[in-house]
């Protein structure tokens, strides 16, 4: 891998893990459509990967921090019983809402590997993606003006509810984003409240994805050079994912009809666009 594919790698990770619009659907199509040779089961591939989902999780730290400081001050009781009681439910909410995903993915991992490599499938299910955010947006409008409701007023049943649909991020094209934001809308949280739970739970996944992956490179010798290309790499994601958050939050707080529908567009058309140049 060279220095600027290592770089437009770390764009695209940065870019496509906080906007609903699949960051493991365009890893396997930017190398595929720039006919990028290159070995996604190479064990030096691995590292890279490990060190922009590391840079992709400082981001999002560092972007909410407050609400963790907040989250995790009231459960201990700094801000009264009130807030802990309020608080402890948060973290509860957002373990419950991980489970469905580590069951399923546990049980269809195998199965759903087969996927990552075809360009085909993830461009379709891009689509699909895109569908799926219209049809939410959609449903969502038709349900009326509805008060907004704090991420603590939310069920375990509601938690569950987004949870399952995070499932659908284990096939490459849909977004993990994506599906927990949709999961959230219609369980009838406003865009800005389902996108900061969505990205509350993914900061637990992407920090467990990221200790999975260091845990298999015990016995990898990294070089100097690959070293160096991976905080390069983590730095460009951090910095791409800092400021796509930023533009998210805006949007969807600015935006609570239609947030989601530039993303619904840019998936089909992407996908219909990708489908053609893959069959040229």
């Amino acid at each position: 891998m060279t220095l600027l594919q290592a770089i437009l790698l770390a764009i695209v990770q940065g870019a496509t893990e906080l906007f609903p619009v699949s960051s493991l659907g365009h890893a396997v199509l930017v190398p595929a459509l720039l006919h990028w040779h290159m070995d996604e089961h190479d064990p030096l591939f691995l590292p890279y990967v490990t060190m922009l989902h590391f840079g992709t999780l400082i981001a999002l730290f560092v972007f909410f921090w407050r609400d963790w400081f907040a989250i995790l001050g009231g459960a201990t009781g700094m801000y009264g019983r009130t807030r802990q009681a309020d608080s402890i439910r948060i973290l509860a909410l957002i373990v419950v809402a991980t489970i469905p995903a580590i069951i399923v993915g546990g049980i269809l991992e195998h199965k759903l590997r087969a996927l990552f490599g075809s360009p085909v499938a993830a461009a379709s299910f891009l689509i699909v993606n895109g569908l799926l955010l219209l049809f939410v947006e959609w449903r969502r409008n038709q349900m009326g003006s509805l008060p907004d409701r704090p991420i603590a007023t939310l069920t375990f049943r509601d938690s569950i509810i987004i949870g399952i649909w995070q499932c659908l991020a284990l096939i490459p094209g849909i977004s993990r984003s994506g599906a927990t934001i949709n999961g959230g809308l219609l369980r009838g949280l406003s865009h800005e409240t389902a996108t900061r739970f969505s990205l509350l739970m993914a900061q637990p996944v992407i920090l467990a994805a990221t200790a999975n992956q260091a845990f298999k490179l015990r016995h990898i010798t990294i070089t100097h050079d690959q070293m160096t290309q991976g905080l390069i790499g983590a730095a460009v994601a951090g910095i791409t994912a800092l400021v796509c958050t930023a533009i998210l939050i805006r949007t969807v707080h600015n935006h609570d009809r239609w947030a989601l529908s530039p993303f619904g567009f840019y998936c089909i058309g992407g996908g219909i666009i990708f489908l053609g140049l893959l069959a040229l």
